[in-house]
């Protein structure tokens, strides 16, 4: 595989090249930091299927959910320059949020009750942007805000952005360059240039069967297939559902899913986490600790929430007690375990479903492995 591995990394090597030949990889590419020193850095495939384009070292990928640990670091580095408020609340920057009871934390915790929208908006109207957050103004909270975290798998980064757009004067995007990623020199991006759109890998996504009849599943799957559940509703918020595929849907900027970039932009990402040159040490500790766990009301799972960053389980194969980071839909990983000095980054394009996707546990594990 083309790249660069460490002495004593070689079973990262290995792992790489074993889920090109054991688990339907296509095209992928994995980075590791520790202690702030790059040890891994590989990539390989095939980045678009239908042209045989091959995944090179700057090929950017789509990382759907794992944007959302970068676009929670934009407003947790407002925070840390005395800009935002995380207990103020967030009609105090976004007056026609005309919720006063929700404090900007909330956001960033998943508890201010808008995982979805009773009406839900088009590729279009997301896309434009101002048509979303007039709808999340508008839209009263589903449960009791503050009670319970759900998943606010789309409006997550509509509500954090628009703070950080309300308090910053830029987008969420814009602010991301110009204060994280341009100064940190990270190939990463949420609203990418067209400039950029030749390098981005195809998503090859799972086959999702819709027509399957919830009475017929287990009562636990249920709700992933009941068009009327909370949970589906929160992963409809936009209807029809968005393609990432699309240039205008990779030049808009999606906070909580259409993030793009390397590998390497992503591990680098985490580095600069712990190495402060992103956040306070302070404030960093204070975001990736718990904030919120129990059964999440929208995905129906067991969770540990930080602000803004996803903290594992215990049975999660990339958990440490000190670990923080956010996987996405289809596969793809970054995260941090400071107790290691670890920061990874695994991105793809061959999407597949969590419950038969061993390919990020198994380059984890041969890290860990590695390490000790």
């Amino acid at each position: 595989m083309p790249g660069t591995t460490a002495p004593g990394f070689e079973p990262v090597q290995d792992a790489f090249a074993d889920n090109f030949e054991h688990h339907d990889e296509i095209g992928a590419a994995v980075c590791v930091y520790v202690d702030g020193k790059k040890v891994v850095d590989l990539w390989g495939g095939v980045a678009d299927p239908q042209t045989e384009r091959p995944w090179t070292e700057d090929t950017l990928q789509v990382v759907f959910s794992t944007t959302k640990a970068i676009t929670a670091a934009c407003a947790l580095h407002l925070v840390d320059r005395g800009l935002l408020d995380l207990d103020a609340p967030v009609a105090d920057y976004w007056p026609e949020f005309g919720k006063p009871e929700i404090p900007v934390r909330w956001l960033l915790t998943h508890q201010a009750g808008l995982a979805a929208l009773d009406k839900p908006v088009t590729p279009a109207e997301a896309v434009a942007w101002e048509p979303v957050v007039a709808a999340l103004a508008a839209q009263q909270p589903l449960w009791e805000p503050g009670t319970e975290s759900g998943y606010h798998a789309h409006t997550f980064g509509w509500l954090v952005g628009e703070v950080v757009r309300r308090v910053s004067g830029r987008t969420l995007g814009t602010y991301l360059r110009e204060e994280i990623t341009a100064p940190l020199e990270l190939d990463f991006w949420i609203g990418l240039p067209e400039s950029e759109h030749h390098r981005a890998a195809r998503i090859v996504s799972p086959a999702i069967d819709l027509s399957v009849d919830p009475a017929t599943l287990p009562e636990a799957v249920r709700p992933y297939f009941d068009p009327t559940s909370l949970t589906m509703r929160a992963s409809m918020a936009v209807t029809p559902f968005l393609d990432h595929n699309d240039p205008v849907e990779l030049a808009a900027e999606f906070p909580s899913t259409n993030g793009c970039g390397t590998a390497r932009g992503l591990a680098g990402f985490y580095a600069g986490l712990l190495d402060g040159r992103i956040l306070s040490p302070e404030l960093l500790s204070m975001a990736t600790s718990e904030q919120v766990s129990g059964v999440d009301k929208v995905l129906r799972v067991p969770v540990r929430v930080g602000l803004g960053f996803g903290l594992p389980n215990p049975d999660e194969f990339w958990y440490d007690p000190t670990a923080f980071g956010f996987p996405g839909y289809g596969g793809s990983l970054g995260f941090a375990d400071p107790s290691r000095g670890l920061a990874f980054g695994y991105v793809m394009n061959h999407g597949k479903h969590a419950a038969d996707d061993r390919r990020a546990a198994n380059l984890v594990e041969a890290v860990r492995a590695a390490l000790s």
